[in-house]
């Protein structure tokens, strides 16, 4: 395996930039991931290839939406909801239009949140993503919009939903709007429950404000991977409101689980088993999840 890294970068030194003046070798760029949690240096495409986690400390890097979706969805199964959907510049807050625009053409997305249907491990579900590199997830009418119309569309054909949050919160540019999608989505998610329906929700690094006090806390079972950012307002908000010094672990997943917020923590190598089975034992429909499933 090590072998096949130290091949991959002297062929890039080789052939990606030329040799200097000098004779040095230029190093290629994204060549090595540097752990931002324990330090660690390793090679990125071992990084990668253990899905973005790091192998010395468990730390759980931050996925794209698509990457999330891959590795949670049966192959070719997700079918996008809403793909126009778009922010317009509700308060005309200055220089927004052109911030969405350069945030469009560089991560591919047009809004902050993926939302469409798809099967995992053969288990038919609605699925949503936040995107963090979109404006932090920020939730403004759009991402609002999305999330209360796949809730929608979910209960209309009987379909659970599992939603993966990660945001900043509500989403400064829009102001008032921002906040009201708070109670816009709760709504749309109390009425998939009245029905019955099943309502499961990731919490992936990091989810805070607005999302957390709206649709991101409401599910039925909620889960989240191993150490990610979990909470409201910021830290020195809190303690400077309290004025007391909050627990070295305070808003980390390991802490809210052990104060009744987070049902379990599952780490992202065994989430699409276990939503897999969460759908089934719901839904009883079909067998348990095939290790040979397509995905």
């Amino acid at each position: 395996m090590l072998e096949d890294l130290f091949a991959k970068v002297k062929l890039r030194a080789s052939y990606d930039k030329p040799a200097d003046q000098k004779g040095k070798i230029n190093i290629p760029e994204n060549l090595m991931f540097k752990c931002p949690r324990c330090g660690k240096v390793e090679f990125m495409d071992a990084f990668l290839l253990g899905g973005k986690i790091c192998p010395a400390c468990g730390y759980h890097a931050r996925l794209s939406a698509q990457e999330r979706i891959e590795q949670v969805a049966d192959n070719f199964t997700f079918k996008e909801y809403d793909k126009h959907m778009k922010s317009l510049n509700p308060i005309d807050f200055p220089g927004y239009a052109e911030k969405v625009a350069h945030l469009r053409r560089k991560t591919g997305l047009r809004e902050a949140i993926l939302t469409g249907e798809c099967e995992i491990m053969g288990q038919p579900c609605a699925l949503g993503v936040m995107d963090a590199r979109f404006m932090m997830a920020s939730m403004g009418s759009v991402v609002g919009e999305k999330v209360t119309r796949l809730f929608q569309r979910a209960e209309q054909e009987d379909l659970p939903v599992v939603l993966f949050t990660a945001s900043g919160g509500a989403r400064l540019q829009e102001g008032l709007i921002s906040l009201m999608q708070m109670a816009k989505t709760s709504g749309a998610v109390g009425r998939h429950s009245r029905k019955g329906l099943l309502y499961v929700t990731v919490l992936t690094d990091p989810t805070t404000g607005g999302v957390t006090a709206s649709f991101a806390s409401l599910g039925d079972i909620i889960i989240a991977e191993p150490k990610v950012l979990v909470g409201f307002a910021g830290r020195r908000v809190i303690e400077g409101t309290i004025r007391q010094r909050l627990p070295e672990d305070f808003q980390s997943a390991e802490f809210a689980q052990q104060h009744g917020f987070v049902d379990m923590i599952v780490p992202r190598g065994e989430l699409r088993r276990t939503l897999a089975q969460l759908i089934r034992l719901h839904t009883g429909k079909g067998g348990g999840p095939d290790e040979n499933s397509v995905g």
